[in-house]
């Protein structure tokens, strides 16, 4: 039976739905056990860098990132309902913890301050631009997270 011609489902409308999930992924896991392995070392250089001497290392970081797509959704009142696209771009926001001693935060600070750095993904061992969205340092305990948000596409 040719579903195109078929007299029989003539207006016959198909609703699908979409769901988008934030994913967080650890930067490894045990193949023993499924658990979270310890640190691993995070690079980030400034904008203006342009040699490996320039790439601050922060040892033993917790790195995660959650990617999302990036849909429109336009609602129709008094039609036929409302559509989606997907517009294929998606957003990646990583999310660093570790421990750092305060001269390496005036570093980060800096970096904050003046451009989009660099970070190295550990996940797809690729160079990406990013934009710092938020940092947090106590510096009693000498504690930090950065927020980092990159446009994939």
């Amino acid at each position: 039976m040719d579903l195109c011609t078929n007299p029989d489902l003539a207006g016959l409308r198909l609703q699908i739905n979409l769901q988008v999930q934030q994913v967080q992924v650890p930067f490894a896991f045990s193949l023993v056990t499924g658990e979270h392995v310890a640190g691993t070392d995070f690079f980030i250089r400034p904008a203006s860098g342009t040699s490996s001497s320039d790439w601050l290392r922060l040892p033993n970081a917790d790195i995660s990132v959650s990617i999302s797509r990036r849909i429109t959704r336009t609602v129709l009142h008094g039609g036929e309902g409302d559509d989606l696209v997907d517009e294929g771009a998606e957003s990646a926001i990583y999310t660093v913890k570790g421990e750092m001693d305060f001269e390496e935060y005036k570093k980060i600070l800096k970096m904050f301050r003046s451009g989009q750095p660099y970070i190295h993904d550990p996940f797809e061992e690729r160079d990406v631009k990013c934009v710092f969205g938020k940092i947090d340092y106590d510096g009693s305990n000498k504690i930090y997270t950065f927020e980092l948000i990159e446009d994939i596409r």
